[in-house]
């Protein structure tokens, strides 16, 4: 075991700043925009449907007690369709494999691959071993400037 902690102590190691260097990369945030652009817009139609559940079973409520059995039925009936279809439109925009993620995924996985091959090719030039992203390291409480690549990272991807 000690040969391990060894072994790892003597590895070139370098980090970077995922979150500084998505930053600076203007596709990044063009892509941001892009994606809260379309939330926004897919959010106004789930509101809008919502709202109208709302209305329908206010509405409801009130005239309720002026409708027959079969017509209370009816639009009880015509609510709950109604919140399924809220729910249903919530998971088509925004549910795990939703227009949000399938969107997300085009267009900043090929930002985040851009920056990983850039990460390789520099830790191949410069033999490095293991670079770590700083930014997701809540252990890390210091760690010298010589070690942070993340400015050559920018200026491997063309940026700054």
């Amino acid at each position: 075991m000690a040969c391990g902690t060894t072994f790892a102590k003597d590895q070139p190691v370098a980090y970077v700043d995922m979150q500084y260097i998505l930053k600076n990369l203007p596709q990044y945030e063009q892509a941001n925009e892009q994606l809260t652009m379309l939330s926004k817009r897919w959010q106004k139609e789930v509101d809008a449907a919502q709202q109208e559940a709302r209305v329908m079973a206010s509405n409801y409520q009130t005239e309720q007690i002026f409708l027959s059995e079969t017509m209370r039925a009816q639009r009880e009936q015509e609510i709950v369709k109604k919140e399924q279809e809220v729910l249903e439109l919530k998971r088509k925009y925004f549910g795990q494999e939703g227009e949000l993620y399938k969107k997300r995924e085009a267009l900043i996985k090929p930002i985040q691959d851009e920056i990983y091959n850039a990460i390789q090719d520099l830790a191949s030039e410069k033999r490095i071993e293991v670079v770590k992203d700083r930014s997701a390291d809540p252990a890390l409480i210091y760690m010298s400037s010589k070690l942070d690549i993340s400015d050559q990272v920018l200026h491997k991807l063309g940026a700054k």
